[in-house]
C-alpha cells in the first residue's frame, strides 16, 4: 500500500474509513471497539512494509498525525520483532506489542483522538475520522509510545540497514519530536531505554537463560521503555483543559493503572489485550459521570471504571505507596505471575473485592 500523495486511492481510503467509523457509532452505542476481522482497526488499511510508507529524498517520512500511517508504526514493529519473540510463545499474537495497537485503535473508536476543543474537525464524523488532532491529550500521550519507539526501531536497525525516518510535524502544533536525534535530545531517557528494549530483544536469541527467565527479562525491558514514554505524559498536561473532570480523573487512573501492569511484567498478547481493553469505556467521559452507575455504559465498563478510579484514589490517599508497595512484591518470576492473575481477577471479576488486593500486597513479603 502506497500512502504517499498521489496515491490513486487515497480518497477511497478515508471514505472507507470514515465509513467503517460511522457504522461503528450507529451500531456499538458506547461499548469499546477495538478488533475489526480479526485484527485491530482499520489494520488493513496500514502499511505492510516500511517502503510502503510515504518517503521524500530517500527518507521515510509518514504522517504520525494521519490514524492509519501511525497504526503502520505498530503493524511494522511487531513484525520486525517477532522473529526474536520466541520465548513469548507459540503463534503470531503472543508478543506484547500488540496491546499498543489494539489500545491505539480504543483511543479512535472511542473519540479521544479527535480535537476536544472544538475548534476542528479533525478526528469527528464530520470531518477526517482518520486525523489525530494534535490538541488531543490521548493523541499526545500515545505520540510517546508510537513515534518513539519506532524512530529508535529504525536506529537500531530493525527495519533493515540504513533506513532514515522524518516525521511529518503537525499543522499549527509545536512541540512534537520528529527524528531520532530530535527525540533523544528531546526525551534521552524515553528513548535509550526503547534503544535498550530492542537491543536486549535481539541479544535474547543468545541467551542462556531458561525460556521463562528470558521472557521475564524482555517484558521487564519493554515496560521500562512503555513506562518511560508515559511518565513524558506531564509534556500534555496543558491539553487536558478541554475534557471534563470526570475524563481527567479517569486519564490520571488510565495512567496509573499502568505503573501496575508494568511491575508484573504483563505479556500485553493480542487475547490478553482484547481481554482488558474491552470494558474500557466507549466514549469520552462528561461530566456527572460517576461509576458504577453510568446509565447508558455496560456493567463491565462501569467496573472497569469504579477499579480504576479507587486504584488510583488509594495511591494518593497513600501518598503513592499503594504503588511502591506493589512493585516491592513484584520482585521474583513467581511473584510477577501471582500478579498478573490478581491484576486480571480485579479488572475482569465484580465478585472480586477491591480490597483483597490490599490484604495481599500487605500480606505479601518482599523477594
Amino acid at each position: 500500500m502506497n500512502f504517499g500523495p498521489a496515491s490513486s486511492d487515497a480518497v477511497m481510503r478515508r471514505l472507507t474509513a470514515s465509513c467503517f467509523l460511522l457504522a461503528l457509532a450507529a451500531s456499538v452505542a458506547y461499548s469499546a471497539v477495538i478488533v475489526d476481522s480479526g485484527a485491530p482497526i482499520l489494520w488493513a488499511q496500514t502499511a505492510a512494509r516500511v517502503s510502503d510508507l510515504p518517503a521524500q529524498d530517500d527518507i521515510v517520512n509518514p504522517n504520525p498525525w494521519n490514524f492509519p500511517h501511525r497504526m503502520s508504526f505498530y503493524r511494522l514493529l511487531i513484525a520486525a520483532t517477532d522473529p526474536f519473540m520466541g520465548s513469548m510463545g507459540t503463534g503470531a499474537t503472543q508478543s506484547p506489542l500488540w496491546g499498543l495497537p489494539l489500545q491505539f485503535g480504543w483511543m479512535l473508536t472511542s473519540g479521544r483522538l479527535a480535537d476536544p476543543t472544538g475548534a476542528t474537525t479533525c478526528g469527528l464524523p464530520t470531518g477526517d475520522t482518520t486525523c489525530i488532532s494534535p490538541q488531543s491529550w490521548w493523541g499526545c500521550v500515545n505520540h510517546f509510545v508510537s513515534v518513539l519507539p519506532f524512530l529508535s526501531a529504525a536506529q537500531q536497525e530493525l527495519f533493515g540497514q540504513g533506513v532514515k525516518v522524518q516525521m511529518q510535524a503537525p499543522d499549527g502544533s509545536e512541540g512534537y519530536c520528529t527524528s531520532y536525534a530530535d527525540c533523544s535530545t528531546s526525551y534521552a531517557d524515553v528513548m535509550a531505554k526503547w534503544d535498550t528494549f530492542f537491543q536486549g530483544l535481539k541479544a535474547s536469541t543468545d541467551s542462556p537463560l531458561p525460556e521463562n527467565e528470558k521472557k521475564d527479562s524482555i517484558l521487564g525491558l519493554y515496560w521500562d521503555a512503555h513506562l518511560a514514554s508515559l511518565h513524558t505524559a506531564t509534556a500534555c498536561s496543558a491539553k487536558q483543559s478541554a475534557y471534563s473532570a470526570p475524563e481527567v480523573n479517569f486519564a490520571s487512573s488510565w495512567l496509573n493503572s499502568a505503573e501496575y501492569v508494568a511491575a508484573a511484567n504483563f505479556q500485553s498478547s493480542f487475547e490478553k489485550s482484547v481481554m482488558f481493553l474491552t470494558p474500557l469505556p466507549g466514549r469520552i467521559l462528561k461530566e456527572g459521570d460517576e461509576a458504577p452507575n453510568i446509565a447508558d455504559m455496560t456493567q463491565e465498563e462501569n467496573h472497569t471504571l469504579y477499579i480504576f478510579v479507587w486504584m488510583n484514589s488509594m495511591n494518593n490517599m497513600l501518598g503513592g505507596s499503594l504503588v511502591r508497595m506493589w512493585r516491592g512484591v513484584m520482585c521474583s518470576v513467581s511473584t510477577r505471575e501471582k500478579g498478573r492473575e490478581m491484576l486480571e481477577q480485579l479488572l475482569l471479576n465484580p465478585g472480586f473485592a477491591p480490597n483483597t488486593m490490599m490484604t495481599i500486597i500487605t500480606g505479601t513479603s518482599g523477594c
